[in-house]
């Protein structure tokens, strides 16, 4: 543990020693500029840049726990402070006690970690004093620190030139710091050789292909000239005669061509042989050099776990206690590393499965001990390694588990399936509909939850980035999500098929195994073609009709190759012209008009030339299920067609508020109608007849509450929609709103319009 703690302070260490000679730099620059500034707001601009690079070095000073440059970076910006708002004078006896200020912090920086020599501690104290002497405006002990020899300062070995300025420290050299878009972009030139590389290997595969042709040649020839010796035997025999002079010459310049010919032959199979080692040589080499470099700037990318969950614990607590909940946070592999691009990528799936959890997993304190459990919820995120080539996130909750009854409905609701397709759903495709776009379970919308959104955008973003999530849940003991990630990006291993006459790549990492089956072993089941593999029968589907292109003009009339995909239970089999190959491929993405094309997840250029389509493992295993996967109907452009049918009561006592919502509700197509109060949209409600409820919380004579109330003890009206937006914020009023029955409560300090017409569309 003490190693573990000792290598992370070096690591800080090591990266707070490039931070600072940053800032220490800019600030020498600055006040070697300052000095020839004239008075201006230019000047003001440049003091004011110094004094924030002072406490910004100030602040990572005391985050390593350097107590005296810490001290002189406080001295510094009350100094820089002062020169600001013009209380202090520019003088050059200022300057010069400034300079000897940051070439001290130079040589405190240069021996960061180890304690000051004792006469680096006598000039910083005369230097803390000389600068606290010139905020008060008496020179005499400034000038004594200003006139303190640079070698008393700043001691000799501590990497700093007397009269120089401060300048990096060998040691520093080590590290360099560089933006993020060139790194990226070294990492896309890296990768780009990849294709190189692939084209050398085509071409050292032609020229074996062209050496083996021509040895097939050489043997035929081989066979040829035997005969044409005989027919030579025979042209000259004294018993007869035998063709004319001119077919006699015709054959001996034959035969001297064939003796002449042997020779050029030889040379051209040794010249061939020599190109093909040549080419073998150089391929292996490239391979080589590509490999290992394509691994060193993967290495320059990886960063761990740490740096993306440091901030999830905080998260948790202020979720946790707006909704009155106790959660601990537990974490667990953090110090596994992954392609930075991952990182920044997953970071919203799992901070959406963070509130997830404990807004829908996690119960409240006391329902908690009433079931026998503890207070305190705990949930816990775990990232392992998994197959050399991928990594593990699981993120789980020890709360109430997911209601199957409720998913199911709720699908019902959404139009997703239909109830008999619904109860011949097993556990594990029921949890699958909770990926599905605008289903939830939560009885209300607010702005934490309830939106059917979250899930679906965490199976999108987690598909987009090659990987796959799974959910598993126990009612009463709580959920567990499984999301399976490739370690980098942009490369990986590939399947070459052939489908329809078309050539794809398949990830490898998607695929279980590939199979030969014979056709009389294909069979029939509930109208799905079905095989047996490993005793277990595959659902087989066409991958030509599932990418919906024409079959290939031909298929083996007595077997099938196929192209197993998918985990567990949830495998299919795809039957495939051909298996062609497994190679490492390049994916490119297809650009933001075909972001997302259903099935394919990039394109890929192969050795040959060919562009090729990548396509998505998650979207064929759905496409391949049929009806069952397909999305809901409803699509924007339907929505506001549909929407001028429907009426909407605005129930809101401010002016502006209730011009806002009708306005942004009339442009979406709906017929509005607006009251005052809660009374008077009560009023209108039992006498006209609306779709949907819109209400403020605080109005007079009737709030929104009792509104809601209201309507939900009236038989007429029970079952009308209500979304209330309030500037009412806290969890018991959010606790109360659905208590008296709301449908969707909006804050107003987080409104969107959006959010509003989409709750509104998902109700009516």
């Amino acid at each position: 543990m003490a190693t573990n703690k000792d290598d992370f302070l070096k690591k800080l260490l090591a990266t707070f020693r490039v931070e600072a000679d940053e800032h220490i730099q800019a600030m020498s620059s600055g006040l070697v500029a300052l000095e020839t500034m004239p008075a201006g707001e230019q000047r003001s601009q440049g003091m004011e840049g110094i004094f924030r690079e002072a406490h910004s070095l100030k602040g990572a000073a005391r985050a390593v726990n350097l107590a005296e440059m810490e001290a002189l970076c406080h001295a510094l910006e009350s100094v820089f402070a002062g020169l600001r708002n013009e209380r202090l004078a520019a003088t050059p006896l200022l300057f010069d006690l400034l300079h000897r200020t940051l070439e001290a912090l130079g040589g405190l920086l240069a021996c960061a970690g180890q304690a000051p020599a004792e006469a680096q501690k006598q000039a910083i104290a005369a230097l803390l004093r000389g600068l606290d002497d010139a905020q008060q405006g008496t020179p005499t002990a400034a000038q004594a620190a200003a006139a303190l020899p640079a070698a008393v300062a700043v001691e000799a070995d501590a990497g700093f030139e007397p009269g120089a300025g401060p300048r990096v420290s060998s040691r520093n050299t080590e590290t360099i710091r560089m933006t993020t878009a060139k790194l990226d972009a070294v990492m896309r030139q890296t990768e780009e050789l990849l294709a190189p590389r692939l084209a050398a290997d085509e071409r050292a595969r032609e020229l074996r292909e062209l050496g083996i042709s021509l040895g097939a040649w050489k043997k035929r020839h081989a066979r040829i000239r035997p005969v044409m010796r005989t027919v030579e035997r025979s042209f000259a025999g004294a018993d007869m005669v035998r063709g004319t002079a001119a077919e006699r010459r015709d054959l001996a310049k034959l035969l001297e061509y064939l003796d002449a010919e042997a020779p050029l032959m030889k040379l051209i199979e040794d010249r061939l042989a020599k190109l093909e080692s040549a080419a073998a040589r150089d391929h292996r080499a490239l391979s080589a050099m590509v490999d290992g470099l394509l691994h060193d700037v993967r290495e320059m990318h990886m960063l761990p776990f740490s740096s993306l969950l440091e901030a999830f614990p905080r998260l948790a607590r202020e979720l946790a206690r707006d909704q009155g909940k106790q959660v601990e946070l537990v974490l667990r592999g953090n110090e596994i590393e992954v392609d930075r691009r991952i990182l920044e990528q997953i970071k919203d799936p799992l901070n959406h499965l963070l509130r997830n959890c404990i807004d829908h997993g996690v119960e409240p304190p006391a329902l908690r001990e009433r079931q026998g459990k503890p207070a305190h919820a705990r949930l816990t995120i775990a990232v392992a390694h998994r197959n050399g080539s991928k990594v593990e996130i699981l993120v789980t909750d020890d709360g109430m588990g997911i209601d199957l009854a409720k998913v199911k409905a709720a699908s019902a609701k959404l139009g997703l399936m239909s109830t008999d397709e619904l109860d011949k759903l097993d556990e594990r495709e029921a949890l699958a509909l909770v990926f599905q776009s605008g289903l939830s379970t939560s009885p209300i919308v607010t702005e934490l939850s309830g939106r059917g959104l979250g899930l679906a955008i965490v199976r999108e973003k987690v598909e987009r980035l090659g990987g796959t999530i799974a959910l598993e849940s126990q009612a009463g003991k709580g959920s567990a999500f499984r999301i399976v990630l490739p370690l980098t990006l942009a490369t990986f291993r590939g399947v070459l098929v052939r489908a329809g006459g078309q050539v794809f790549v398949i990830p490898a990492l998607d695929v279980e195994r590939v199979a030969l089956v014979a056709d009389k072993e294909i069979r029939t089941v509930e109208n799905r073609e079905t095989i047996i593999l490993d005793g277990q029968a595959l659902s087989l589907a066409h991958l030509a009709d599932v990418l919906e292109i024409p079959h290939a003009a031909a298929e083996s009339a007595q077997s099938a190759q196929v192209v197993v995909l998918g985990r567990g239970a949830g495998r299919i089999a795809f039957r495939v012209d051909a298996v062609l190959a497994e190679q490492e491929v390049l994916v490119k993405c297809l650009g933001p008009q075909l972001a997302r094309v259903r099935n394919l997840a990039g394109a890929t250029a192969l050795g040959t030339g060919q562009v090729v389509a990548v396509l998505n493992v998650p979207d064929l295993l759905q496409s391949a299920l049929g009806p069952a996967a397909r999305p809901p109907a409803g699509a924007s452009g339907e929505r506001h067609a549909a929407a001028a049918q429907r009426s909407i009561m605005v129930a809101e006592d401010s002016i502006t508020s209730r011009a806002l919502i009708k306005n942004i509700l009339e442009s979406a197509g709906y017929k509005v109608t607006t009251a005052v109060d809660g009374l008077e949209a009560y009023t209108a409600l039992k006498s006209e007849s609306f779709d949907l409820l819109v209400s403020d919380v605080e109005m007079p004579r009737m709030d929104g509450f009792d509104l809601t109330a209201k309507l939900r003890s009236d038989k007429a009206l029970a079952h009308l929609p209500i979304v209330l937006v309030t500037a009412l914020e806290s969890r018991e009023h959010r606790e109360r709103g659905i208590d008296v029955g709301a449908n969707a409560y909006v804050v107003k300090r987080s409104f969107d319009q959006s959010n509003l017409l989409e709750i509104i569309a998902r109700l009516i």
